[in-house]
């Protein structure tokens, strides 16, 4: 599976932590930055990760910002993108079996490493359920995308 994270310049510091665990996992990685801790625009970010997923360069992707709502709120504004915020081990594997959601965003001033090395296994290893109830809700999700 290919991984792309991206992070604001409140997510950088963690955001390193997060792609060597990444890749410990066995999987490949492209990093859309930032690239140190300079300010930029976290909807700069999101719009280079989500980018990336839409055009099938990546399966998943994995936003760093301060509180991961603004990375949510973003990615989430692109048609085909399902994010959320995930700071506990269950909504991070949860959000992926229930809900097929392909973009998992942390917030780097809410959680530590550690945390956010369990969110990440926890996301990438799951899978979307073949349950007809979580696949008919996610079907609805993208006729309410479709409409609007």
């Amino acid at each position: 599976m290919r991984i792309v994270i991206g992070s604001d310049h409140a997510g950088w510091s963690l955001k390193g932590s997060i792609v060597e665990a990444v890749k410990g996992l066995g999987y490949e990685v492209h990093d859309v930055g930032s690239h140190s801790d300079a300010p930029v625009d976290f909807p700069d970010i999101a719009q280079a990760l989500t980018d990336e997923i839409k055009s099938g360069a990546a399966d998943r992707g994995i936003m760093v910002c301060g509180t991961g709502v603004g990375a949510c709120i973003a990615a989430n504004k692109v048609r085909g993108i399902r994010a959320a915020v995930c700071h506990d081990i269950h909504s991070a594997h949860q959000c992926v079996e229930h809900d097929d959601v392909n973009v998992m965003c942390i917030g780097a001033q809410i959680v530590g490493a550690w945390l956010a090395n369990d969110l990440v296994e926890s996301y990438l290893q799951a899978e979307f359920s073949t349950d007809e109830d979580c696949r008919r809700r996610v079907e609805k999700l993208h006729a309410m995308e479709l409409s609007s």
